[in-house]
């Protein structure tokens, strides 16, 4: 069976989180859950002063494009290119061209975790390592074995917020 890689796909601007939501929508009305693993619209937090005031806001990192990470052939390739709101895939004419994994690491996304050995559960508190939310404690909510992600929740304004954040990224307090 093919690896999957990472591919990005260009939108109209300000449909980045739709277009999301609706390749998600059609993996699992598909089936498609173990081609397509992952669809990303990666954020980070910028600084902004209005009013003489500065608070932290979650920007998009990349305007226009969503990360997908899936096993490219003819009926993946379809359904993100046939999503409403998405225009192509980035790279030469149709072709698309899996982004590599030191361009990965440097957006805080591990790539290569197929041999990690985790030490942590349902429950157990831990610290981010790395990636947008770096620095952060929170509690395991969910862990994706397939995926290899755990769902973690921390605090964001005041409220509790689920996030999602790779094995490698984490680590057990």
């Amino acid at each position: 069976m093919a690896e999957a890689k990472w591919y990005v796909a260009h939108t109209y601007s300000g449909y980045e989180n739709k277009v999301k939501a609706n390749i998600e929508k059609t993996v699992t009305n598909r089936h498609l859950e173990e081609q397509i693993l992952e669809v990303r619209v990666p954020m980070q937090d910028v600084m902004e002063v209005k009013n003489g005031k500065s608070k932290s806001v979650s920007k998009k990192m990349f305007p226009g494009y969503v990360l997908i990470n899936m096993i490219m052939n003819d009926d993946t390739w379809y359904v993100v290119r046939n999503t409403r709101g998405v225009t192509g895939f980035v790279g030469p004419g149709s072709k698309p061209v899996p982004l590599s994994d030191i361009e990965m690491r440097s957006l805080g996304i591990m790539t290569d975790v197929s041999n990690i050995q985790i030490d942590f559960d349902k429950g157990d508190t831990v610290t981010v390592l790395a990636g947008a939310w770096k620095d952060t404690v929170g509690v395991i909510q969910s862990m994706n074995m397939n995926k290899k992600t755990v769902t973690i929740t921390v605090e964001l304004f005041g409220r509790e917020t689920p996030v999602e954040v790779s094995f490698a990224d984490v680590r057990k307090m």
